[in-house]
């Protein structure tokens, strides 16, 4: 075991389900590496501390060689002071009967609290990956709130999505999903999200064809795969009656571990990110879904993609319902 400075990683909602199914990943090694020790610092509100205190138990428990603390807080100052990486999971959920906008107002205030504590509390190079929903607005909100912190900084999860895509493509195939790359998620991490895979390569048994030769299908890629990939959420939650963790959880750690240590050479990803400056067309100003590559922590959009009329349509009504959200969001931020 080298002797690495231990990085400090907050995870909010901690006390929760995604929670549950991340925090075993993270704490032994599958995210920052095998000899990059942690100290995971586990936020959530008062009533949740009960809770928290037996997920503390369990990771104990695990007798992870990497975890050399675990500090579980419902206090913004213990939570945030001088952060290497956050994962906000923690956001307010749309309960029955209540209106987007009223889900909106609640989770405003949230990631505005969290975005201020990130710009007193954190280090300035902290990366920050908003997961709690709507991820897209909320973390646009954290980043306004935390004018110290570079906007670069901050990124939402559309990698669930991306992976998505990614499987439903190698099922149809019959070929693993490492087989399939530069699948894309354009826009909001909302059922108006656009799985896009005109620029997507499958290795079909050693050769390397475009996903639409692959799959053979265009009514099914322009159709069904489309609206599975976006209600897919809701899916998981019909049968589950829960939302999906396990999942998500794998999707955070990937995004994550490609920020670390960057994607692999010729392949993109999709995450949320600040979208002004963009060569898309994307309005100004917004957390949108992109492809993107990284490299030295650093990502970059991937630029020069062709865009036909079809996936033009799509990327515009997404970013159509963004720019509502954000909106909407900041009328709530009194400013």
């Amino acid at each position: 075991m080298g002797n690495a400075e231990p990085i400090r990683v907050l995870v909010t909602g901690a006390a929760g389900q995604i929670a549950y199914s991340l925090l075993y990943s993270i704490a032994k090694g599958d995210v920052f590496g095998k000899d990059q020790p942690i100290i995971l610092v586990l936020l959530d509100i008062p009533p949740m501390l009960p809770v928290l205190d037996g997920v503390v138990m369990e990771l104990q428990d695990c007798a992870l060689p990497l975890l050399r603390d675990v500090i579980p807080t419902d206090k913004v100052e213990v939570g945030f002071k001088d952060l290497d990486a956050a994962i906000l999971v923690g956001s307010m959920p749309r309960k029955e009967g209540m209106e987007r906008k009223d889900l909106l107002k609640a989770n405003v205030a949230i990631f505005k609290t969290q975005g201020a504590a990130l710009d007193k509390y954190a280090k300035k190079t902290v990366k920050v990956l908003v997961v709690g929903n709507p991820a897209n607005t909320n973390c646009l909100i954290a980043a306004k709130s935390a004018p110290s912190i570079p906007k670069e900084n901050f990124s939402c999860l559309t990698r669930l999505d991306h992976n998505r895509a990614r499987s439903q493509v190698a099922m149809r195939v019959g070929v693993p999903s490492d087989s399939v790359k530069n699948v894309i998620i354009w826009g909001n991490h909302s059922s108006t999200q656009y799985p896009d895979v005109h620029h997507a390569k499958v290795n079909n048994h050693g050769k390397e064809v475009a996903a639409f030769d692959a799959v053979k299908d265009d009514s099914w890629l322009k159709g069904d795969f489309i609206s599975t990939v976006q209600q897919r959420g809701a899916a998981v939650i019909k049968a589950r009656k829960l939302s999906s963790a396990m999942s998500a959880a794998k999707a955070i750690c990937d995004h994550m571990r490609d920020i670390w240590f960057g994607t692999p050479e010729g392949e993109f990803v999709s995450m949320g990110v600040y979208s002004s400056g963009n060569s898309y067309g994307v309005p100004d100003d917004l957390i949108y879904s992109f492809p993107v590559m990284i490299k030295n922590k650093t990502w970059k959009v991937v630029d020069g993609l062709e865009i036909n009329d079809f996936s033009r349509g799509k990327m515009d009504a997404t970013a159509a319902e963004l720019v509502d959200e954000r909106d909407t969001a900041i009328s709530f931020l009194g400013v």
